[in-house]
């Protein structure tokens, strides 16, 4: 079965997500809660992992996770199956349903950690799981109490200073928290931050350079198993390297090759070539070339190869 590339290194922030089988409760009561978040502080101790956001929903799992070291997937699998070793004492059968979501986060950019940290904050809300007036820290499973409570009150695995800091606020400020606790609210009253199609459907959260230079990092590590919007974003990079390569070549200007004919030799060549990248339609490559249709590219492909055998 075709699954997504984990793409793992030193420092990387990732949005994790999982749900249970067939969407499921996952908890049944606080205790496996509690369960579930001592497992994740055993996670944290032996992947040294940073937990800047978590939000235990009754049928998935948020968690925002910095890993100083590129071990995602040793520290999700010991997690996960940990965990549900320890709830299967009590019911057996699947628990989780298949692989766990990851959307790598660019931590160096201002305000992507933030603004992923936020959404897993307003879970409760988008779930309807709070009351209307009643206050975001009511929610008991998520870290978001813990930011605003005082600092030994604080889980020693959460580490706070970033997601703070993004809002302009100091860990230590008592001040600072009771604005943190205001902020939210008002964003809650605007109905900010209670849905983002890219946290939702995306591989990344970053700018375009983040986005380079994830794909660059992939380069050889994608097989055919692999499937997911990072795979099409590969092949597409790779494909546009190998328009530059040629135009490089031909001493010519991406401009210039448009203007070509759609019957020029060094341009039908050049289709050709990206059209032997299994990934990438007809369509992209007309698109790309300044081919009037993908129709007539396609035919102008079918006589070129015709007329070689």
């Amino acid at each position: 079965m075709a699954r997504k590339l984990r793409i793992e290194y030193a420092g990387a922030i990732y949005h994790l997500m999982n749900r249970g089988d067939r969407r499921e409760p996952i908890f049944r009561d606080d205790r496996d809660r509690r369960r579930f978040l001592q497992t994740l502080g055993q996670t944290c101790q032996k992947t040294g992992w940073q937990i800047h956001a978590f939000c235990l929903m009754p049928n998935h799992i948020h968690l925002v996770a910095e890993t100083p070291q590129a071990n995602l997937v040793a520290g999700m699998k010991w997690l996960l199956g940990t965990y549900t070793m320890r709830f299967n004492r009590r019911l057996t059968g699947h628990l989780f349903a298949g692989r766990y979501k990851s959307m790598v986060v660019d931590g160096s950019g201002t305000g992507y950690l933030r603004s992923v940290c936020d959404y897993v904050h307003f879970n409760p809300v988008r779930a309807k799981m709070l009351k209307p007036g009643q206050p975001l820290k009511d929610y008991p499973w998520s870290s978001y109490p813990a930011y605003v409570r005082s600092p030994r009150q604080r889980p020693s695995w959460l580490r706070v200073d970033r997601w703070l800091g993004e809002h302009g606020i100091r860990q230590d400020s008592v001040a600072g928290r009771r604005e943190l606790g205001w902020r939210m609210e008002e964003r809650r009253r605007q109905g900010l931050g209670f849905a983002c199609k890219a946290m939702r459907r995306g591989w990344y959260l970053g700018n375009e350079q983040f986005r380079k230079e994830l794909l660059e990092q992939m380069k050889g590590k994608l097989g055919a198993h692999h499937s997911g919007p990072e795979r099409q974003a590969s092949a597409e990079a790779h494909a546009l390297g190998l328009i530059r390569q040629e135009l490089h070549r031909l001493g010519c200007t991406a401009t210039q090759l448009m203007r070509q004919s759609g019957r020029a030799q060094t341009k039908l060549a050049l289709a050709d070539k990206l059209r032997e990248q299994p990934t990438m339609p007809v369509w992209w490559i007309a698109q790309q070339l300044g081919y009037r249709s993908w129709k007539y590219l396609n035919n102008e492909l079918y006589l070129r190869r015709k007329g070689a055998t």
